[in-house]
């Protein structure tokens, strides 16, 4: 048995590219539910972001539009679930899900009307999709005993939103554990009846919170369709917007510990994709379906309170109304 092939660094590799998205997805929700917005409806935005990049970047050979795209389909289910549940006061939880139920409808009968292939967009070229990123140096230090392969293979090599996912966890630390908007955001979910008798319009923060997770679900959505794959199928999130909140429970709400959640998920799916190294590591064969069920299966185990009490905002999902 070798169980450092479990860790081998082509696992690592693809355990970086598979948790970029759910990292993207994590944040997003962190922002939206420390604002005291639960959002079901990660998945939904996410799989609208992939199919408006794919289905954009196709058409006019530009990722970056694609990528435009994609925000802008996110933002506008963002602007959906923001009137729902801040404006209107409704359940936020059936918000989200209609969010997920419709961006699952109209992704598979928009591409089928536009492409003709089956609910499907057509497969993206040079030019319409990220490609990786060689970083400085890479090849030199790929000699070097240790770090160099680690530099060059693991670091090295990614698309340009894997490294803008890896930067939006110190950034989202800075926002809303250093600033003045991040601790108005964090009271919002706590306590909202003081920042408005503060003169702080709780509806605006919200509004800007959910605005936010929209941007990194478009993102998230947009790197799955244009950078992870090339081009958008039918359902390809997988569930990757609820594995996002298993693993944002299991982080507490806080961005460092979601970058670790993330990659734990990540490694689950890399694994899941090398069979033979974990026959290798193991000494005997395990089955192909258990493998790819062990994301949900943690998931499941996460939201069932295995892992510890996680405490959400004390507002989260409650309709703020002013008193009058």
């Amino acid at each position: 048995m070798n169980f450092l092939a479990l860790f081998d660094l082509s696992v690592l590799d693809t355990t970086m590219r598979l948790a970029t998205p759910l990292l993207l997805a994590c944040l997003a929700g962190l922002f939206s539910e420390r604002a005291g917005i639960f959002d079901i409806g990660l998945e939904g935005k996410m799989l609208a972001a992939a199919f408006f990049s794919a289905a954009l970047a196709a058409i006019t050979g530009s990722v970056w539009v694609g990528l435009a795209a994609g925000i802008g389909a996110s933002l506008v289910l963002s602007a959906v679930h923001g009137l729902a549940s801040i404006t209107f006061r409704g359940n936020q939880l059936i918000s989200g899900v209609a969010i997920n139920f419709l961006a699952a409808g109209l992704t598979v009968l928009i591409a089928q009307s536009w492409f003709q292939q089956g609910g499907r967009t057509p497969s993206l070229l040079t030019g319409g999709r990220f490609e990786p990123i060689t970083l400085p140096f890479a090849d030199a230090f790929s000699t070097v005993p240790f770090f160099g392969p680690i530099y060059a293979e693991l670091i090295s090599g990614h698309s340009i939103l894997v490294y803008v996912a890896l930067l939006c966890v110190p950034g989202t630390w800075y926002i809303l554990f250093r600033t003045r908007f991040g601790l108005r955001l964090r009271a919002v979910g706590e306590n909202p009846a003081a920042v408005d008798t503060a003169g702080v319009s709780v509806i605006g923060l919200r509004f800007a919170a959910v605005g936010i997770c929209g941007i990194l679900c478009g993102i998230a959505g947009a790197y799955l369709a244009t950078g992870l794959q090339a081009g958008f199928v039918k359902d390809m999130t997988a569930g990757r917007g609820f594995i996002a909140l298993a693993a944002l429970i299991f982080a507490k709400w806080r961005p460092w510990h979601a970058l670790w959640a993330t990659l734990l998920f990540g490694y689950l799916q890399a694994i899941a994709l090398r069979p033979d190294i974990i026959e290798g590591a193991l000494g005997f064969k395990v089955q192909v379906q258990l493998l790819d069920a062990l994301p949900y299966i943690l998931t499941v185990v996460i939201l069932a309170g295995f892992v510890g009490k996680a405490i959400p905002p004390r507002a989260g999902g409650e309709p703020y109304v002013k008193e009058r």
